[in-house]
């Protein structure tokens, strides 16, 4: 599906990039329908050069007359960010924010506007396999949804909620998700340099063996325990092995890593929260 109408980037790093680009691959947009707000002279002239988009370093002129907005700068900078857009976003015009932690109710108060989609990518929406979870408002139209839904598609996969607070979940698994699978995937590759493969020998082992198991998992249908008691013959080394990670506490310590980033995702919205009062 193609969108109509200027999309305006505030915010030109590498989520906003990721973004783009995947829009201008999947023909959802054209660079001239493509705006991008950033305030470093150089990585404006790299997105320029590199996409054919329009640049400039002035966020009012980027959101001009814009049909979306993508605000995909840090939360850090959010107020300052806010102050310059404030009366200057049309009634109709579709906010998306990619900011982590930052609440729907700060971004209308300090926006002083109502569409508006709150969203948590990942970062694997780099190379299109993102996980994106996201909201809106009651002012959000089934049109602007559909919308919304195109271009955090253009990421990866995109799931919406109805209630705000899965906003703070999805940071904790799928937000946060990354940072403990590349644990897991730095301890394999010690792991089969430990047994003797190269480390070059041991990074492939590693990360085709949890992207076939992942594929596995996906085509196949069936529930994971299924999956790894297929592959788990009594008395076997993969049961010597799960043994190990059971004693570990593997499992309670990923559910627990969960929790505690959903915890800290939902700290760090009360602090933006009331630092914007």
């Amino acid at each position: 599906m193609g969108i109509e109408g200027k999309i305006a980037f505030v915010g030109g790093g590498a989520m906003g990039e990721a973004i783009l680009r995947r829009l201008l691959t999947d023909a959802v947009a054209t660079p001239a329908q493509i705006t991008v707000s950033e305030p470093v002279t150089a990585r404006r002239e790299s997105l320029a050069q590199q996409y054919a988009v329009n640049v400039t370093g002035d966020n009012t002129a980027a959101v001009d007359a814009a049909r979306v907005v993508v605000l995909a700068v840090k939360p850090q900078v959010i107020d300052k960010v806010a102050a310059e857009l404030r009366g200057r976003l049309q009634p109709e015009t579709l906010v998306i924010s990619i900011m982590a932690g930052v609440r729907i109710r700060t971004m209308q108060q300090s926006l002083a506007h109502e569409r508006i989609v709150r969203s948590m990518p990942n970062t694997p929406a780099q190379v299109g396999k993102g996980m994106t979870v996201w909201t809106a408002t009651p002012q959000v139209s089934e049109a602007d949804k559909t919308i919304a839904q195109t271009i955090l598609e253009a990421m990866g996969d995109a799931v919406f909620v109805a209630d705000e607070h899965y906003l703070d979940a999805a940071t904790g698994l799928s937000g946060s998700g990354p940072g403990f699978v590349f644990l897991l995937v730095e301890a394999m590759i010690d792991a089969g340099v430990h047994v003797g493969f190269s480390r070059a020998q041991a990074e492939r082992i590693a990360l085709q063996t949890l992207e076939g198991s992942i594929a596995l998992a996906r085509e196949s249908g069936a529930h994971p325990a299924v999956l790894r008691n297929l592959v788990t013959s009594p008395a076997g080394t993969t049961a010597a092995g799960t043994l190990v990670l059971e004693r570990a506490g593997l499992r309670a310590t990923i559910i627990e890593a969960v929790e505690a980033a959903y915890r800290r995702s939902k700290e760090l919205g009360d602090l933006s929260e009331g630092a914007s009062h």
